[in-house]
């Protein structure tokens, strides 16, 4: 069964660290929120992120990276609220961590 986590807070809390340990290797993570802020390539959160098998998928809300004036680094697939929601409807599940 496959789950996309959504992770909204930031990535320097707990969260994050419980999600990494939960993620399978068919699952998928979005990152909206504050929890953009993993994407500091300079970060220790974005290196734990660099930690996760490749056939984890990374995403990031569009809004959020561009609110953060942030970009999204090259294993991060940023998306929009449409694809968001056709996120939600392919994974089987959806875990969103508060």
């Amino acid at each position: 069964m496959t789950t996309l986590h959504l992770l909204s807070q930031s990535p320097w809390r707990q969260p994050l660290d419980s999600v990494l340990r939960l993620l399978g290797a068919d699952d998928a993570l979005l990152l909206c929120g504050d929890a953009c802020q993993a994407l500091h390539t300079s970060s220790e959160a974005w290196s734990l992120l660099q930690t996760l098998p490749a056939t984890v998928r990374l995403y990031a809300l569009q809004e959020d990276l561009q609110a953060r004036n942030l970009g999204a680094a090259e294993r991060v697939t940023p998306v929009d609220y449409p694809a968001f929601v056709e996120l939600c409807a392919q994974y089987d599940k959806v875990n969103g961590w508060l």
